[in-house]
């Protein structure tokens, strides 16, 4: 079995598990933040980009969930990776769980606890309050920020 590495992970992890496989934007995290074990296990891992079709279903999910504001888009490359390769991911990262679990994908977190629930983010205008369904740079009606919040439905199977 595949297992699909990102950098919360890697940050954590003493040890690889078998058959590791990342994104390139795994490894470009890894360097910029000039992390030594990248020298120990560079020549370990698999570094492979995911498809674009799975990441554009990935895209899609994160959409819907609203996770799409809570990851990064190399979040979003692990996620696909694990479509692609159909692996175990490994991560601490929460939004990552969120959706992996909503793309009935395997995971696992190896140094906090894992996700109990799916959930569903909405997003409150910071000035008037008012609650959308999509992510957007400010607010339509006052132009404020926007912050992610937790909705109070239920997720969609």
């Amino acid at each position: 079995m595949k297992h699909i590495l990102d950098t919360s992970a890697l940050f954590s992890m003493q040890d690889l598990p078998p058959e590791p496989v990342t994104a390139p934007g795994v490894i470009a995290e890894l360097k910029k933040y000039d992390d030594t074990r990248l020298r120990y296990w560079e020549d370990r891992l698999t570094v492979s980009a995911p498809s674009s079709a799975s990441l554009e279903k990935v895209k899609r999910a994160a959409a819907e969930t609203g996770d799409d504001a809570r990851l990064s888009p190399v979040d979003m490359e692990v996620l696909a990776l694990a479509m692609d390769v159909k692996g175990v991911i490994l991560t601490d990262d929460y939004s990552i769980q969120n959706l992996a679990r909503v793309l009935a994908l395997e995971y696992r977190a190896v140094g906090l606890k894992g996700i109990k629930e799916v959930i569903v983010w909405k997003y409150r205008c910071r000035g008037c309050g008012k609650i959308f369904d999509k992510n957007m740079p400010d607010c339509p009606i006052c132009g404020s920020a926007l912050r992610s919040v937790r909705s109070r439905e239920a997720p969609q199977k």
